[in-house]
């Protein structure tokens, strides 16, 4: 898998592109790691071309949520293929995580939850 990670309008981006599975979660764990460590208000993972996912990379998903809830922060995650989603929405993750369309509506989340 490929992780490209920038910074865009004070939102930490995470482009993802591959399978995130046993092999490949704790790379991404770590890459998470690193904006969670620095309290990252908007962290956004693009979905858009990741073709699997499995219990491992649904566990990195949910730790990294849970620790970006400790402080306040917003992680969504976009663009998520229907393999992908049917994956979250079986788990019932799918009410658990701010999910978006496209990667505009992401920054629509975050512009709502900025405003609370």
């Amino acid at each position: 898998m490929k992780i490209s990670h920038r910074q865009h309008d004070k939102v930490e981006v995470f482009e993802l592109d591959g399978e995130v599975d046993f092999h490949s979660s704790p790379e991404l764990r770590e890459k998470l790691q690193f904006s969670v460590q620095k309290q990252a208000d908007r962290i956004l993972v693009s979905l858009k071309k990741v073709r699997y996912i499995d219990s491992s990379g649904l566990a990195t998903f949910v730790e990294a949520l849970q620790k970006v809830k400790r402080y306040n922060g917003l992680l969504v995650l976009s663009e998520l293929a229907p393999a992908v989603r049917s994956v979250f929405e079986i788990a019932k993750l799918d009410s658990v995580f701010a999910l978006a369309q496209s990667q505009e509506e992401a920054y629509a989340l975050f512009a709502q939850n900025q405003k609370r």
